[in-house]
């Protein structure tokens, strides 16, 4: 079959939606999942401690499809709900059923809800429960459905969306712009899970790998106003390119010295030539 699909989670902005036309671009039918769909939804969202707020962010599902549709493939849409273990189950089951196969899984979406950017002392431990729930344990459900029809044909590819959080300790406390322990934790957790793959499938015919995105300026990022604070640390690039990485990832033999490893996307980029250089722009 010539038909290549892929489901991209968090979808309907920054990384996800980036790369979800990335992909479109290279051939792919997508099928898209996140909690917006159509807009207005209201969601939580924590960007430091005290500062939680409920609001509708910019990007929705339907918008990204229709994107993907403008470039000439096929577009699906999923929501999905990184806390609720039946929408992740229906998620993957509507995936599958799309199109009748996923060649790709791109796990970008994550929890963005209270305790991330909590100090050690400071975190409830129900929240510490839901961040490795939303941040790891669905991302492997999603892992455990899509991975076996991937393994029977001996094809296909897994990218885990990770963080420099998960490698290296805060460059400040999470309310000066660093992060939460329990966030990096659960990152770091997840950065496991493409060498365990590979050695677990080791003749499968699967590749598995780990993308660090590095800073990148997501709208949801300008609206939490946590540009500045955070851009002091570290530059910054576009959504688009870990998403150009993630398409290389998914369609270049060369990427296969990546299995079962984690990358730093914006330094695979530079050297690829994958995208032009952020770097140079006013």
């Amino acid at each position: 079959m010539s038909r290549k699909v892929a489901l991209v989670t968090g979808a309907s902005r920054g990384i996800g939606k980036a790369t979800a036309l990335a992909l479109a671009e290279k051939g792919f039918d997508l099928v898209v999942a996140a909690r917006s769909v159509t807009g207005g939804e209201v969601h939580e969202y924590s960007p430091r401690k005290g500062h939680s707020m409920r609001r509708a962010m910019p990007g929705t599902l339907e918008e990204t499809a229709a994107l993907v549709r403008e470039r000439g493939r096929e577009a699906r849409v999923v929501r999905l709900d990184l806390l609720d273990r039946a929408s992740v189950e229906a998620c993957a089951k509507a995936a599958l059923a799309a199109f009748g196969r996923v060649d790709l899984l791109v796990n970008n979406a994550i929890y963005q809800g209270p305790g991330i950017m909590d100090r050690v002392l400071d975190v409830d431990p129900t929240a510490a429960e839901q961040i490795f729930l939303g941040n790891v344990v669905h991302q492997m459900v999603l892992v455990q459905r899509l991975l076996p029809p991937m393994l029977e044909r001996k094809s296909g590819a897994i990218i885990n969306m990770v963080s420099a959080a998960g490698m290296q300790d805060p460059p400040a406390p999470p309310e000066s712009g660093g992060w939460g322990f329990v966030y990096g934790a659960s990152k770091a957790a997840l950065i496991r899970m493409a060498g365990a793959l590979a050695v677990e499938h080791r003749d499968g015919g699967v590749l598995f790998f780990g993308v660090e995105p590095g800073l990148i300026l997501t709208e949801s990022m300008r609206i939490q106003g946590l540009e500045e604070e955070l851009t002091k640390f570290a530059g910054g690039a576009p959504p688009e390119v870990p998403a150009a990485v993630n398409a290389w990832l998914a369609t270049d033999p060369a990427a296969q010295e990546w299995h079962g490893k984690t990358l730093h996307a914006q330094k695979v980029a530079l050297q690829r030539q994958l995208v032009p250089d952020w770097r140079t722009k006013k």
